[in-house]
């Protein structure tokens, strides 16, 4: 039996970055001999099992064969005479297939050290082309290492697309999209995760309400960038300058995306979009089986984000309509996560990195005035059911007028 330390703890160590778990690959033994050893095995799927006292993953070296369509269409070999190097043939990319031996040294049978070096991501070998979640994977490692310089490898890129254009890519499993997605929305450079797609044709396929906004005009007047894909870009870089968690990032990512079903004789402007909008991202989470607090902050984002943006020009009742539309009493944080999300929207334009945005604290400001407004007395007065709800409603916009005066 041996032992080895594999994929991406040896490659963020070779980096110099801090390894965040590690994993392991048994070599030469059988399932019967890990179990006798008191290892524990966890899913159905590979042949994986933790550590007794380290609760790390052990899997046994495999080789896969391709038996069918999508990320599920593969037979599973794990003999003991499975060797390190067949294992590591089959991931996905050259840095994630090198190894260390209990002694420390590093086996790189496929030049993932080099790679490292030279800043690609680069596929092991052609049988990259089976498994479509390797474009979403290789989507999301371009989000977390564009930072360090990477980029795509040309071959790589050819491979996407013809994985694209073979129809592979639409086996993958709504799921699997939206966890992959998710993680990449929390990398350092989300922008890089769409941007990798679009350049193999795959964003159209998953993502098609995003891919369409490439090349739709907005008014120059308040979007200097003009194109409306470009500025979803660049609202989800400053969404991370700005430290938005990533249900913000993306809100973001869909706040816009009813833009692209305006008409092109209506062009460059988007009169409705925001309804529009709402109606699609309900739509895409719902095909992506996406949570609902994302859903939830999404579908408001695109529907409301404008009024942020004209919070201090709205009359008294609009911004308590626009408060009691996002339930914004009863769920405060989310409130605070579209305020976010509608600056990063805001700042997400050519020029406007650095450009203040006092309606966030505005309308902060706002939603606190009319949240302390209590009901005590009212009830002292005997006021219940509609009379007490009027009286609370005009409590309340007395409140939000008073806070639009002194701001």
């Amino acid at each position: 039996m041996e032992i080895y330390l594999v994929g991406g703890a040896v490659r963020d160590e070779l980096l110099g970055l801090p390894i965040v778990e590690r994993d392991w690959v048994v070599v030469g033994a059988t399932a019967a001999d890990l179990l006798a050893n008191g290892f524990h095995p966890v899913g159905k799927d590979f042949p994986v099992f933790l550590h007794p006292k380290t609760r790390e993953e052990y899997a046994l070296a495999r080789i896969e064969r391709k038996t069918a369509s999508g990320y599920h269409g593969f037979s599973i070999y794990t003999e003991p005479k499975v060797t390190l190097e067949d294992d590591l043939r089959r991931r996905d990319l050259t840095i994630n297939a090198m190894a260390r031996d209990f002694e420390g040294r590093l086996i790189d049978p496929y030049n993932g050290r080099r790679d490292l070096e030279y800043r690609w991501l680069r596929h092991v070998s052609p049988a990259f082309v089976e498994d479509p979640v390797r474009i979403l994977r290789l989507a999301r490692f371009s989000a977390r290492y564009a930072p360090l310089g990477f980029q795509v490898a040309p071959e790589t890129l050819l491979l996407m697309n013809e994985m694209v254009a073979s129809g592979e890519i639409d086996c993958l499993v709504p799921e699997r999209v939206w966890s992959e997605t998710v993680r990449a929305l929390s990398e350092t450079q989300p922008q890089k995760f769409i941007e990798t797609l679009r350049s193999c044709g795959a964003l159209n396929r998953i993502f098609p309400e995003i891919d369409r906004l490439f090349s739709v005009p907005q008014s120059a007047d308040y979007h200097p960038e003009i194109d409306t894909g470009t500025h979803i870009l660049l609202a989800l870089a400053e969404s991370v300058r700005l430290g938005a968690e990533v249900v913000s990032r993306f809100a973001i990512l869909v706040h816009d995306i009813g833009k692209g079903e305006t008409l092109p004789e209506n062009w460059p402007l988007h009169l409705g979009h925001e309804r529009r909008g709402a109606d699609l991202a309900s739509d895409l989470c719902n095909r992506l089986r996406v949570p609902n607090i994302f859903r939830e902050l999404g579908v408001l984002t695109a529907r409301y984000h404008t009024y942020c943006h004209r919070a201090m020009e709205l009359h008294p009742k609009t911004l308590l309509k626009l408060l009691q539309s996002m339930d914004a009493f009863r769920k405060p944080q989310r409130f605070t996560q579209f305020l976010l999300s509608c600056k990063a929207d805001a700042r997400g334009r050519f020029g406007s990195e650095n450009k203040a945005y006092p309606q966030m604290i505005f309308l902060e400001r706002i939603r606190q005035a009319a949240a302390g407004v209590s009901a005590k007395p009212l009830v002292v007065k005997g006021l219940t059911g509609l009379d007490m709800a009027s009286a609370m409603q005009r409590e309340r916009l007395l409140a939000i007028s008073d806070a639009r005066r002194a701001f």
